[in-house]
């Protein structure tokens, strides 16, 4: 499978409906998700991103200040090869809620979730051929940081299954990365469980040793605070690789 084919049969859901409160000091009206990232909205970035391992297929799960990404949209700056459907909650739903509203437009039998304020330059092929080896139902994109004080970590077996997540605490650690692959019956079961938290409703409740963990050697950043939407630029143009 080549890189630009990995997503070709895969709808992507963006989850994009925060109210982002902990930057609103610093983006003011600007939803997160078009929070400028060197002279371009992020979501230009990660669309792009997407879009070079095959993606045909965007949903967007947008909320507050949906109607500045739709304007966004308008504009032509989204990469020209994706099919990109908007679809806006009437109330905040949560990350699950949101994949719940708009499920009846994920189409395919797998379905990518990423969350719309992070990016981890991760091989997406490897991470779906992870996901089809190990039979299981729903994946997670995980990475290795030097701080997990902010996100937590993931404690995963030798079988490569995730055990549980565990509360942040200073160091560093291996981290849920928010890139998902799930089946379309895993999606199904979160519409009926009514959740709210992706994270806590979800995949905090399954089971251990349900969740395949694929552990990627990938730069993260997550543009939630100030400090590191500062620091994304290096992440998303290459900068951290050099």
């Amino acid at each position: 499978m080549r890189p630009d084919e990995a997503l070709a049969d895969i709808d992507v859901a963006v989850l994009a409906g925060g109210l982002g409160t902990r930057i609103r000091g610093v983006l003011g009206d600007t939803p997160k998700v078009l929070a400028p990232v060197a002279g371009r909205a992020f979501l230009g970035h990660l669309l792009d991103y997407l879009s070079a391992y095959g993606t045909r297929r965007v949903v967007l799960c947008l909320g507050h200040l949906a109607d500045r990404v739709t304007a966004w949209l308008a504009q032509g700056d989204a990469n020209g090869t994706l099919d990109v459907v908007c679809q806006i909650e009437p109330r905040p739903l949560g990350t699950a809620g949101a994949l719940g509203y708009v499920r009846k437009e994920l189409r395919s039998g797998t379905v990518l979730v990423v969350n719309g304020d992070t990016f981890v330059d991760a091989d997406l092929r490897a991470f779906v051929a992870s996901h089809r080896l190990s039979g299981a139902d729903a994946s997670v994109l995980c990475v290795q940081v030097e701080d997990a004080s902010r996100f937590g970590r993931v404690e995963i077996g030798p079988d490569s299954r995730i055990r549980s997540f565990v509360e942040k605490a200073p160091g560093s650690g291996t981290i849920n990365a928010g890139v998902y692959l799930f089946s379309g019956a895993f999606l199904d079961r979160l519409v009926a469980s009514g959740a709210t938290s992706l994270e806590r409703d979800v995949l905090e409740k399954v089971p251990p040793g349900t969740l395949n963990a694929h552990v990627a050697k990938a730069h993260f950043i997550d543009i939630g605070t100030p400090e590191s939407l500062a620091a994304a630029a290096r992440v998303i143009v290459g900068g951290a690789n050099s």
